[in-house]
């Protein structure tokens, strides 16, 4: 059953099914989304992230990978891999944003893309400044790459409230807005007076990234200077990220000078999309839609998912 269904699903899933007597684990043929095996004593474990397998004592066994269908039952493991056919088109952005940074995905390092992509942007968007600083909490681990790089110090600028959930997930503006002040404050005594460059991992309607701005100025910095750890969104994710249509991506419409402008920068560098693969060790079987327009299947005709409220 679970096999029919994966013939006729189009797009991103990982799927854990349980009943009495198994557990069923299945990955899209694209791989877009994580799905990972562990073993704990005599059990295995199924889990998006092998964060999740620390968490719980377990070790991590294997990815599952893109297409198979894997059975855990009495007798150990079973695998299918006859939809294992398609070049995988894992999701980048897990590396960039999403995953946890001590989870490994595919076999790569999410902390480690992070530092690499810290440090690419360095070497492309340097700049004189006093201390590198990171939005919490995907930007920190590029900032890191960034100060290793550049030799410019790292610093910690903002202190997080950890019970607020992620703001550009928010359904309407307004709760994004309130959120990001809420959910971030920033250091007087780290950035007052300084020039700092502050990475984070994407800009995507602009609103967040010059409150964020606006925010360090308001503590003191002489100058500002925003580096983003992906190049910039341009077209909307139909496979989860929730990227919104391209008329809400600030980047679509707008020069990064002019974005730069808008969120109140001294200056505004991304990373070259030339350069992604090096965040997954040079691996081109992922997904850069969001930042391309190349999609690996036929997108939808229209996008039906709009705003919502609650």
């Amino acid at each position: 059953a679970v096999k029919n269904a994966m013939k006729k699903l189009k797009g991103a899933y990982s799927l854990v099914i349980s009943s009495p007597r198994k557990l069923i684990g299945a990955r899209d043929p694209f791989g877009f989304r994580p799905l990972v095996i562990g073993k704990r004593d005599n059990s295995y474990l199924l889990a998006s992230e092998t964060c999740a397998l620390d968490a719980v004592g377990a070790t991590f066994v294997r990815d599952v990978k893109p297409g198979e269908i894997v059975m855990l039952d009495k007798n150990g493991i079973t695998s299918d891999e006859s939809l294992c056919t398609v070049k995988p088109a894992r999701c980048i952005f897990e590396y960039i944003y999403f995953a946890r940074p001590d989870s490994y995905i595919d076999g790569i390092c999410v902390h480690s893309s992070r530092l690499t992509a810290g440090k690419i942007l360095a070497q492309e968007h340097p700049v004189d400044a006093d201390i590198v600083v990171g939005v919490p909490e995907s930007g920190n681990a590029a900032a890191m790459g960034y100060s290793m790089e550049s030799g410019i110090p790292y610093g910690t600028a903002f202190v997080k409230n950890s019970y607020v959930g992620r703001t550009f997930i928010k359904p309407k503006q307004s709760a994004r807005e309130s959120s990001v002040m809420v959910k971030l404050n920033a250091l007087r005594e780290v950035v007052n007076g300084k020039r700092v460059i502050m990475i984070d991992d994407s800009i995507v309607r602009g609103t967040t990234s010059a409150r964020i701005v606006k925010m360090i100025r308001d503590a003191g910095a002489k100058e500002v200077h925003v580096r983003i750890s992906s190049p910039p969104f341009m077209y909307p994710c139909y496979f989860g990220t929730d990227v919104p249509s391209s008329d809400q991506l600030i980047a679509y419409n707008h020069s990064v000078e002019e974005i730069c402008e808008m969120i109140g920068a001294d200056s505004l560098g991304y990373l070259d999309k030339e350069r992604l693969a090096e965040l997954i060790d040079g691996d081109e079987g992922y997904c850069h839609a969001c930042f391309t327009g190349q999609y690996p299947m036929e997108p939808p005709k229209e996008d039906i998912r709009g705003e919502y409220d609650h």
